[in-house]
């Protein structure tokens, strides 16, 4: 399994793998269960369940589950006391429970803690009364469930591995990429198959979902760095997918396809997260000047190849704007760190 929060114990006799969520998941039910039986709290299960219910894939996602479960537990109580005083403890009372409760949870946002606020509810109806101990018991389940919940989602594995293992994997595949474009501008033909333009966007897709999940586990400061970069790769491979047929579209061989050859060799020797763009900028804009210097054009097909040669420099100058960019942007943000007055002083 590729992610973190997938990797976990391996269970070799079985040949099984536990997951830490399901690891974390077992141990918060079992505390949340003995912590409740402890206190002497009625129906101590449910306090596991609450744990269950609440144990989310990233920590912001706990927060936000915690959250929205207690709230609805507490307008789902609201809504049973007020039917069961007036309807008595019957299955129509709790049938306009659950009507009643549905589209206000939903109006609310809080629609996630159905279930809990049910689990809540349906104590009430089981022990038939609606006095202070029983309500102080439903209260003591839900802290213990949601309580352990977030204590035990703290913890979440690092992603960094998996990010930089992505990180290279999006690089070889650019650097192959731009080398086959550095080939068919030499020698007019090519039998790459062009499966690097289709692995490509899967795994920046995959790897965007990643990054996302790795900033919303960070409590403390937002480093976002690598969303950024997967963010500029997707940005700079829609230009690469534009570039393609201009490439495929030049049959005639001038010397000015060389030239870009050899740039397009240098910058795909060059992919690597480091901001070295700003260099090939001034290389590029140099190299356009001596190609307008450059001998007329002779021929139509000569016209015609220089002219896409001009568009493919002004894509190539786009790709590497974007990566100029993403590394300007990095530096501002080390030199607001470091500016950044300490509290107190």
């Amino acid at each position: 399994m590729a992610t973190s929060e997938r990797r976990g114990t391996r269970l070799g006799f079985l040949k099984l793998k536990i997951g830490y969520r399901t690891i974390k998941t077992a141990i918060g039910t079992a505390i949340s269960i003995f912590l409740a039986q402890q206190l002497d709290l009625l129906y101590p299960a449910s306090a596991g369940i609450i744990t269950i219910l609440c144990i989310q894939v990233t920590v912001k996602q706990s927060f936000r589950t915690a959250w929205n479960r207690i709230m609805s537990s507490f307008l789902g109580l609201g809504i049973g006391m007020g039917l069961f005083y007036l309807l008595g403890y019957s299955p129509v009372a709790i049938l306009l429970a659950i009507l009643l409760f549905l589209p206000l949870a939903v109006r609310f946002g809080i629609q996630e803690g159905f279930v809990s606020s049910m689990v809540v509810l349906m104590h009430l109806y089981s022990a038939q009364r609606m006095d202070f101990p029983l309500l102080l018991n439903e209260a003591g389940l839900l802290v213990i469930g949601v309580g352990v919940a977030l204590l035990v989602n703290l913890y979440m594995p690092s992603l960094d591995k998996e990010l930089r293992a992505m990180q290279k994997q999006v690089e070889q595949l650019f650097r192959q990429i731009l080398r086959e474009f550095c080939y068919y501008l030499r020698h007019g033909e090519s039998d790459w198959d062009g499966k690097e333009m289709i692995e490509a966007p899967g795994l920046l897709e995959k790897a965007l979902r990643l990054a996302s999940r790795d900033i919303d586990n960070r409590l403390g400061r937002r480093d976002d760095s690598y969303y950024q970069y997967f963010v500029m790769r997707e940005k700079q491979f829609e230009l690469l997918e534009r570039m393609m047929p201009i490439v495929s579209s030049l049959d005639t061989q001038v010397p000015q396809s060389h030239w870009i050859a050899d740039f397009l060799e240098r910058i795909s020797a060059s992919v690597h997260p480091g901001n070295t763009a700003y260099r090939f900028i001034d290389q590029l804009r140099q190299m356009r000047e001596e190609i307008k210097e450059s001998e007329l054009p002779r021929t139509r097909e000569e016209f015609e190849t220089r002219a896409s040669l001009f568009y493919l420099l002004r894509e190539i100058e786009n790709y590497l704007f974007i990566k100029h960019e993403l590394g300007k942007s990095s530096e501002d943000k080390k030199t607001a760190a470091v500016a950044e007055p300490t509290p107190g002083k």
